[in-house]
């Protein structure tokens, strides 16, 4: 496939922007307002062109015309059932800012995440306003609920993803499939990693821990820390034998007894980042980082939809999908 150009925004720890890149986008910029997580995009890739800024001030005119897709996880507390759920009275709400992006860059898709919450009902006319200011940009767009391990993450991590199209390439669209990839056990995802320095009961462990993870919580600045979630993913963290109350610097030596804790590195594996990423930053907010990010797995397979869909498109190289030109919800 021809490669095509992405505008990342709310780029955080590169989560999605690495599995675009895994889709074939090429990054013409990212932009993301921590310090910590736009030095963890530098350190993995340092040829990515990352500005460090709020998106209120970012001016994506230079882009016009050079964007196939713009992407971002745009911040999910005004929808999360763990705050208040303000929605759009929330002035942390950056959906208007995502929109006036794609006016200024006029980019052929869009492809925004967040927290299931923002499907619940009470957002309902929210969801649809948003859409409408896209349809005036041209885009025809849909809302679905995603499972990180229908596309082989080993975390459970529903978020609600909005694709969107312009009309020569919205027809040909078609959502990826999912649970074509079986996600891996925590005990076989994190095995070589646990028996690091040679922890005697690393096997005895692996086959206790033959579930899949509950959703990484990161916290905020201001909210949680080093720790796995609330008490309820800590109760779920338990039953595969893992301490969630906080992260370990090593795994477990030789002699260790009780349930271990993850390292950073393993919670990155959780996430579905590979073994090489490294994140900047000392233990707790590197972790948030961690926490806080989009499933590259999951990115990749909305990004190769949308790369076939507007390849398809540009290059004839398939038959023409019938599909209504319409906004879908799912409440």
């Amino acid at each position: 496939m021809n490669k095509l150009t992405s505008l990342e925004v709310c780029a955080g720890a590169g989560g999605q922007a690495l599995g675009l890149e895994q889709a074939g986008f090429d990054h013409v910029a990212l932009v993301e307002i921590e310090p910590l997580a736009c030095a963890t995009l530098r350190l993995n890739r340092p040829e990515w062109e990352v500005f460090n800024q709020d998106l209120k001030t970012f001016d994506a005119t230079p882009y016009k015309g050079k964007v196939d897709l713009l992407a971002g996880g745009v911040p999910c507390p005004p929808f999360s059932v763990a705050g208040k759920q303000l929605g759009e009275l929330d002035e942390r709400d950056l959906f208007p800012e995502a929109i006036r992006i794609a006016a200024e860059c006029e980019p052929k898709a869009i492809m925004l995440e967040n927290v299931r919450g923002l499907l619940d009902p009470k957002f309902k006319l929210y969801r649809r306003h948003i859409l409408s200011e896209l349809r005036k940009l041209g885009f025809f767009c849909e809302w679905r609920l995603l499972q990180a391990s229908d596309f082989g993450v080993s975390q459970l991590r529903p978020r609600a993803i909005l694709v969107g199209l312009k009309e020569p390439y919205y027809p040909y669209f078609q959502w990826p499939a999912i649970g074509l990839i079986k996600p891996k056990t925590i005990g076989a995802l994190l095995y070589e990693e646990m028996k690091a320095n040679d922890w005697g009961m690393v096997d005895e462990w692996s086959k206790e821990a033959d579930g899949i993870a509950p959703t990484l919580v990161g916290g905020s600045k201001k909210h949680g820390g080093a720790d796995l979630g609330p008490t309820r993913a800590k109760k779920a963290w338990a039953t595969l034998g893992v301490d969630g109350k906080g992260l370990a610097d090593t795994a477990p030596v030789q002699d260790f007894r009780g349930m271990p804790r993850l390292t950073l590195k393993m919670t990155a594996l959780v996430q579905g980042f590979p073994k090489e990423w490294q994140f900047a930053g000392k233990k707790t907010p590197a972790y948030r980082q961690v926490g806080n990010a989009f499933p590259p797995p999951v990115a990749k397979a909305l990004g190769e939809a949308i790369h076939q869909a507007i390849n398809y498109t540009e290059n004839g190289q398939n038959t023409r999908i019938q599909r209504k030109a319409e906004s879908l919800f799912i409440e």
